[in-house]
């Protein structure tokens, strides 16, 4: 059964940093697309970073880039979204998704979800 389980929200404060964690079971990592997607308040659920499978490309959004940094250690089947220089913008819930086959900055195609973590900046 594939299953992703985020953690390591919280609350911190504008410039500061937070590491997400998305815990992988049912399937290994290293096989699979692997994506951060969050939703703030009001807002559709958006993309935030991608890594290909196997090593491949990593895309980040616009709103993100050279401050989050989505990484994988396969040996603990997890992928982590270093976030730092934090904005109060980025406030939302974080999840974690995962695609078999589909390579999109759009939610939809990707196959499994977590529930999601919350991170809250404020200014």
């Amino acid at each position: 059964q594939v299953q992703v389980v985020e953690s390591g929200g919280g609350l911190v404060q504008a410039g500061g940093s937070l590491r997400l964690s998305c815990a992988a079971s049912g399937f290994p990592v290293r096989a699979y697309h692997m994506a951060w997607f969050r939703r703030a308040p009001g807002k559709e659920r958006e993309f935030v970073a991608i890594s290909r499978r196997s090593g491949g490309t990593i895309v980040y959004a616009d709103s993100v880039k050279g401050r989050f940094t989505i990484s994988r250690e396969n040996a603990k089947n997890t992928v982590y979204l270093q976030m730092n220089s934090l904005k109060p913008e980025d406030t939302a819930v974080y999840y974690c998704a995962v695609s078999t086959v589909y390579l999109s900055s759009r939610p939809v195609g990707w196959d499994y979800w977590g529930q999601g973590t919350q991170v809250t900046v404020s200014s």
